[in-house]
């Protein structure tokens, strides 16, 4: 890439190509954005967004723009949000939030509107939601979580509910679940994942099921989980499936057309690891893939068009990577 960045965003364009976001290189917090275009293998910097800002979400709408919302800057957390136009290649401001909050998940629903839940800022851990209409730019307050939650992840179920499961509370970790109903406007609580967990994955398999991988919690070296854990929305319950070949958190997951899952890098509180593992969703099982170059986490990983997978940036120790690699 043309910067060195880790803890930005990356958006698979309608057109196929990827606009990487912001994030920070050790030295300063970026507002700068490139594209990769996968024809060609080149990288070209494209408009800038008016914030620099990182640990924020993006996410990409039916007519190809790309929202982004919250993040930090400068022990500042931002509350502010911004659309990019691919046609034009040009960052507007959009309404912001009522809240600032980074470290926490968007979800574009059904109706097209974006479903902001948790995250932290200078109060602590946020258990607030809110949604961002894009036919009219506004922001809707929803009922609050119940828990406290930041680092989380969430997921949009087949059935168009959204799963909220882990992430940590005021420095304790978590294993409660809830899901949104977007009809309703309403949150419930569902089964408990089997650990505790945070910086860990959330993948939709093709069954329905949730396959959740990995994270930071209280049960292995270091606190770096190896297990992985299935979520049945038919039940509303948890299982264990087979764990990984390595523990790590902060990786990336990503379904491939097969539907199975590849897992690559993180970090296991002794390295920044290239390893990197597919799960076999028919199997329930694991296996080992060929490793990155690079070890690396706070890392993105995008499913091209081709199936191809793009790896980009991420950090190593106090190394920011400016590194892209294909699987």
């Amino acid at each position: 890439m043309n910067n060195a960045r880790a803890g930005h965003t990356a958006s698979v364009l309608p057109n196929g190509e990827v606009l990487i976001a912001g994030g920070n290189d050790n030295v300063s917090y970026l507002s700068s954005t490139e594209l990769y275009n996968p024809a060609t293998g080149n990288w070209t910097f494209t408009g800038s967004m008016k914030y620099a800002r990182t640990q924020f979400t993006a996410t990409v709408f039916e007519n190809g723009k790309v929202f982004v919302s919250g993040g930090y800057y400068n022990d500042n957390w931002l509350n502010s949000a911004e659309l990019y136009d691919p046609l034009t290649r040009i960052w507007t401001l959009a309404n912001s939030m009522s809240f600032e909050r980074h470290q926490h998940e968007a979800s574009l629903l059904s109706n097209r509107t974006v479903l902001v839940t948790g995250g932290a800022n200078s109060l602590g851990d946020l258990d607030s939601a809110e949604l961002y209409d894009l036919l009219t730019g506004n922001w809707f307050s929803t009922i609050a979580m119940h828990y406290r939650r930041a680092v989380h992840t969430a997921t949009v179920l087949l059935n168009g509910q959204v799963l909220v499961a882990g992430g940590v509370q005021s420095g304790s970790f978590l294993k409660s679940a809830e899901l949104y109903d977007l009809s309703t406007g309403m949150w419930t609580m569902t089964g408990n994942m089997n650990f505790e967990r945070w910086q860990h994955t959330a993948t939709v398999l093709p069954n329905g099921k949730v396959l959740v991988a990995g994270g930071l919690g209280y049960y292995y070296s270091n606190g770096y989980l190896i297990n992985a854990e299935l979520y049945d929305p038919l039940t509303g319950t948890w299982t264990s499936t087979a764990s990984m070949n390595y523990p790590r958190g902060k990786h990336t997951a990503s379904i491939l057309k097969n539907g199975n899952v590849l897992v690559t890098g993180g970090y296991n509180g002794i390295n920044f690891t290239n390893t990197a593992e597919l799960y076999d969703f028919v199997t329930e099982t694991w296996t080992i893939a060929d490793s990155m170059f690079d070890g690396r986490y706070w890392h993105r990983a995008s499913v091209l068009t081709s199936d191809i997978v793009l790896v980009t940036g991420g950090a190593r120790f106090r190394d920011y990577l400016d590194g892209a690699e294909l699987y």
